[in-house]
């Protein structure tokens, strides 16, 4: 599927979104602080910012849509486990060079 395709697919979702919620483009619109002429272009198939499909998806109460684009990733407890080992506990002392290096500036 080309690029193109896919932000056509993304429009076509948003749009079938807000019908299936019986949401205007100009609620929406309003809702977003997008024009409602930019919206029809995004149902569409006008190329889309990130930072506007998740204001959309905010302004449709869908937000939590994004987890199915980029999941979080899931640690077992043994990777806790070796992350919190491996976590910084305290600064370490600067060095006499470190000190030196700083007091040049």
């Amino acid at each position: 599927m080309s690029d193109n395709a896919i932000i056509r697919e993304i429009g076509k979702r948003i749009r079938q979104l807000r019908l299936n919620k019986n949401i205007s483009q100009q609620s929406l619109s309003e809702k977003t602080g997008i024009h409602r002429v930019t919206l029809s272009k995004i149902e569409r198939g006008q190329k889309i910012s990130l930072l506007t499909i998740i204001q959309i998806l905010r302004g449709l109460d869908e937000l939590q849509r994004l987890d199915n684009i980029i999941p979080s990733e899931k640690l077992s407890p043994l990777q806790i486990a070796r992350f919190h080992e491996k976590e910084r506990k305290r600064a370490s002392r600067q060095s006499i060079y470190e000190k030196e290096k700083e007091a040049e500036w």
